[in-house]
């Protein structure tokens, strides 16, 4: 394959990868999370911030590859704010989601839970998701922590209620059988989180529907503000929130139960946490991309969808607008 092909010219602040398709949202996300950034040393970072100054400003030194530009600008975006230009604590870079969020994960999906232990990791997983959404804000319009605070709150309490609820439903029912109530129990921790999801963007983005959000030509351009757009927004947000647990929350449980039919894990019954937490680890790094590559960020609508001020204001018929995640 040419090499420009593999490496295409650099762009200060776009992505590598055309996020037009599938495969090159999937590349882009791989990168995005990549652990490996978390072991980047200061001075390595001073380095690729010296060197995409230099691009910049125009006076990079001869010599430097479009590989090493791209490389450069890949570990500052997984370090540095974008907007505050301020580290991102470790446990809450997006490099860090899955190292530190797939201890989480293996206790949301362990069998056999009580209340208790329930409702500590739903607790546990909405407070990391709250801290990493925080630490990833978009920071360029200030954002009242209150309005954080109550995204967290209402994430939290759904989350728990649900996963409580469902539980005691399971535990009462009285004619499903020993087996068969600890596999109904393994799949609660997804209607939880993917609700307490739903809930949190909810909660967090509800003043786009009386503000409304920017919508976009074909060049870039913001047309205007639509109230109309934000609706589609918020909804498509909704149902990415609702499918991005699902591989994550579904494949182990059903993965483990085939593999807990295994003679060694019946004969060895203290393997099944090591071998749960390693199928969870795979499930969380292997199918979390994936899902996030399904859903391109920036969405398109007809102008006849939206107020007619927008329409009469441009003569593309299709406009775009970014969605979130």
């Amino acid at each position: 394959m040419p090499a420009s092909t593999e490496c295409p010219p650099f762009r200060l602040g776009e992505s590598r990868f055309d996020q037009g398709s599938f495969y090159g949202r999937l590349r882009h996300f791989l990168d995005v999370i990549d652990p490996r950034t978390l072991f980047v040393s200061e001075k390595r970072l001073n380095e690729c911030m010296n060197l995409l100054d230099q691009f910049k400003n125009g006076t990079l030194r001869p010599g430097v590859t479009n590989v090493q530009l791209w490389e450069a600008q890949k570990i500052k975006q997984a370090i540095i704010h974008p907007d505050t230009g301020e580290k991102i604590p470790m446990p809450f870079r997006m490099s860090g989601f899955v190292p530190f969020g797939t201890p989480v994960v293996v206790g949301l999906l362990l069998p056999n839970q009580t209340f208790a232990s329930t409702i500590f990791w739903q607790w546990l997983n909405q407070s990391h998701n709250a801290c990493v959404n925080y630490c990833n804000r978009n920071a360029s319009k200030p954002t009242p922590m209150s309005t954080f605070f109550q995204g967290y709150l209402g994430a939290v309490s759904s989350a728990v209620t649900i996963a409580v609820g469902l539980n005691l439903l399971v535990k009462r029912a009285e004619h499903f059988s020993p087996a068969t109530r600890i596999l109904v129990q393994r799949f609660i921790p997804f209607p939880a989180v993917a609700s307490a999801n739903v809930c949190n963007v909810l909660l967090m983005r509800h003043t786009e529907l009386s503000e409304g959000i920017s919508v976009l030509d074909d060049k870039g351009n913001v047309v205007g503000t639509s109230k109309l757009a934000a609706r589609h927004a918020l909804m498509e947000t909704s149902l990415t929130r609702v499918v991005l647990p699902m591989p994550v929350l579904l494949l182990p449980p059903l993965i483990m139960a085939m593999l807990e039919r295994l003679p060694l894990l019946q004969k060895r019954p203290r393997l099944r946490l090591p071998v749960h937490s390693m199928v969870c680890l795979c499930a969380f790094g292997l199918a979390l991309p994936v899902a996030i590559s399904l859903f391109p960020q920036n969405s398109q609508i007809h102008v006849s969808e939206l107020e007619p001020e927008i329409a009469a204001a441009t003569e593309c018929k299709i406009l775009t607008y970014n969605k979130g995640l």
